[in-house]
């Protein structure tokens, strides 16, 4: 089941459900104000969702062209993003290593990648995974305009996609983890990639190089862990004005969301609806972000991330001084 969280054009917002034919939606609000007291709700509040799809008349659907959708879960607990992909972080470490990066690059073809420079300075990733928690207040849905802060001229996009915490739990082991897992969306972490790195220099952040509005990218729904047959094999790209600038696979990442889970929750309670971002994809397919390519976004670019059995999370970049669309369809 596709969850989603929508606005009609007479407002307000709204939980509801994808249709089968996937071009409707279906109002579950009779069952759940929002997301959070569905997945609240625990599987006897989904098995419900389910039946009210089944039984639900197509004269009381909803055409998707006639809402706006919003995030799936507008205002998650709390964001905890990540950096899981080996590769991604490995790229980032060779460009500030200047002319060297190459040849470390060569060097890593014959002794692997951890014995490389870049892998050694990279030594803590293979001990614990790294993550930071970022600003749920800044989330936006699929179709929404994202502005660019007037203090960066280096506008960056991530291919990520991300799971929503369906139960509460604290010390979750990992062999558990996945009953936990609520749902799986894409998340695009835009990033002011020249604020960020004159910040982490003082080995503390990022802030302002991740924290501004419409920052944090979240949609376009929750899709429930029964509709995703082998979530580390699904195939992530991005394309900006349809130019395809990254591809991925959800597989290449050094920490899956069980040991995330399990990581995360050790003596801190985890709550239905947070959310956890899986870091940039980057890795034998493709690099997963403008920062690795050496290019970045300008006003008017459209930047789609797509994940397979997922669908396709869009937004339209705008400057500072626009005025944005915070919701209507591109």
């Amino acid at each position: 089941m596709k969850i989603l969280t929508y606005q009609t054009k007479a407002g307000g917002q709204r939980l509801g459900a994808l249709s089968p034919d996937e071009r409707h939606v279906i109002d579950l609000s009779t069952l759940a104000p929002d997301a959070i007291a569905l997945l609240e709700g625990g599987e006897q509040a989904i098995d419900a969702a389910r039946e009210h799809l089944a039984i639900t008349p197509q004269e009381n659907w909803t055409e998707l062209e006639q809402v706006t959708l919003c995030s799936p879960v507008p205002r998650p607990g709390t964001i905890r993003e990540t950096m899981c992909f080996e590769a991604h972080i490995i790229n980032c470490i060779r460009l500030r290593m200047g002319p060297l990066g190459p040849l470390d690059e060569r060097l890593a073809r014959l002794v692997g990648t951890r014995r490389s420079l870049a892998g050694r300075l990279n030594s803590s990733f293979y001990q614990r995974p790294p993550y930071y928690k970022a600003n749920p207040r800044s989330v936006v849905g699929t179709d929404t305009d994202v502005r660019i802060p007037p203090y960066t001229k280096q506008l960056d996009y991530e291919l990520e996609w991300g799971v929503y915490i369906g139960k509460q739990g604290t010390d979750i082991p990992v062999d558990r983890a996945h009953e936990y897992i609520g749902g799986y969306t894409i998340f695009n972490d835009f990033s002011a990639r020249d604020t960020q790195q004159h910040e982490m220099r003082g080995r503390l952040g990022p802030a302002k190089g991740k924290d501004f509005d419409t920052g944090n990218a979240i949609g376009p729904w929750l899709v429930t862990p029964d509709e995703i047959p082998d979530p580390y094999n699904l195939t992530m790209t991005a394309r900006v004005d349809g130019e395809e600038w990254s591809r991925g696979n959800s597989g290449e990442t050094s920490y899956r969301f069980d040991e995330l889970i399990a990581y995360m929750s050790r003596s801190e309670t985890l709550y239905p609806g947070d959310f956890i971002g899986s870091g940039t994809c980057s890795g034998r397919l493709g690099k997963g972000c403008g920062l690795e390519q050496g290019r970045f976004l300008t006003a008017g670019n459209i930047v789609e991330l797509e994940v397979e059995h997922i669908g396709v999370l869009r937004n339209r970049v705008i400057s500072s001084t626009s005025r944005g669309r915070p919701g209507p369809k591109l």
